[in-house]
């Protein structure tokens, strides 16, 4: 029995080949992910969890999908916490703009229960939520050009640090009763960042003076929401940080590209260089 292909069954195979490719190439960037992670969490004898936002192409159509911390973030951390006896030490490796408060909040204090050590890894940025959770850990390490972020916090487009001071600028009169409303939410959200700030810290053995101070600065409006907090500032404002970044963390970084434009905008040769050596007599 002979079997002849037809150009309609070609055309239909072409389209099925075209349709699995993308659920095809998603699987097998999810398995290296998991052999980066297990190879990290034998290296170190940890646990390693992974937040990690990036826009990624995911569906059929190409559209990629912005991400930040969510309540089903939380759920997952808190699920993967709970899968790890109290004595396993945790790495939590996190690449994220920020998100929902509750989200970062649950994380945070779920982190600060444990009894074995929490180390937050930044490789490129953790804001606002992101530096909320890292408040939780006993060890920040951040890559020397990675930066934190402000916790204060942010009332749909504006932060509530400027709605009090605007609204403090002028007499009752001048003011209507939705700004009003909003005026004391915005209060009501900076005091509750600051205290959550003072007792992520504080249960991690930071004086209480210290950690008042520290959660002035970070929660009280004093740099714009999206101010980068570098290495040295982290350290001046007594967190612990350091710079030891496992080179897996930065495979793993890989494996999350950032969806664009079918044309790159950056380009160079993906090798380490190093510093050219001199000419040796008789070599060219």
């Amino acid at each position: 029995m002979t079997f002849t292909l037809t150009f309609t069954d070609i055309f239909l195979i072409l389209l099925l080949l075209l349709f699995l490719q993308p659920v095809v190439r998603q699987w097998l960037l999810q398995r290296s992910r998991v052999r980066v992670l297990r190879a990290i969490e034998q290296k170190r004898r940890s646990r390693v969890i992974a937040l990690i936002h990036r826009q990624e192409t995911l569906s059929l159509l190409g559209f990629p999908l912005a991400r930040f911390i969510d309540i089903n973030d939380s759920e997952q951390v808190l699920r993967a916490i709970k899968l790890t006896a109290p004595d396993v030490p945790i790495d939590l490796i996190l690449h994220t703009p920020g998100g929902l408060v509750l989200a970062a909040e649950q994380i945070a204090r779920a982190l600060r229960r444990r009894k074995a050590p929490v180390t937050v890894f930044v490789p490129h940025y953790a804001m606002s939520g992101g530096t909320l959770i890292a408040l939780a850990a006993d060890a920040i390490v951040m890559d020397e050009n990675a930066v934190l972020g402000p916790v204060d916090p942010q009332l749909g487009q504006y932060p509530a640090a400027s709605i009090v001071k605007a609204v403090e600028q002028k007499s009752l009169d001048e003011i209507d009763d939705r700004t009003l409303i909003l005026a004391d939410v915005a209060r009501k959200a900076l005091r509750q960042t600051r205290e959550t700030v003072i007792d992520l810290l504080t249960s991690k053995a930071v004086p209480a003076k210290r950690a008042e101070a520290m959660a002035d600065k970070l929660a009280s409006g004093v740099w714009t929401h999206d101010y980068p907090i570098s290495l040295a500032e982290a350290q001046a404002l007594g967190l612990p940080v350091s710079t030891d970044v496992p080179p897996e963390i930065y495979r793993l970084m890989a494996l999350y590209p950032q969806a664009g434009a079918r044309r790159p905008s950056v380009a160079y040769i993906p090798l380490p260089y190093a510093p050219p050596k001199e000419d040796q007599p008789g070599r060219s």
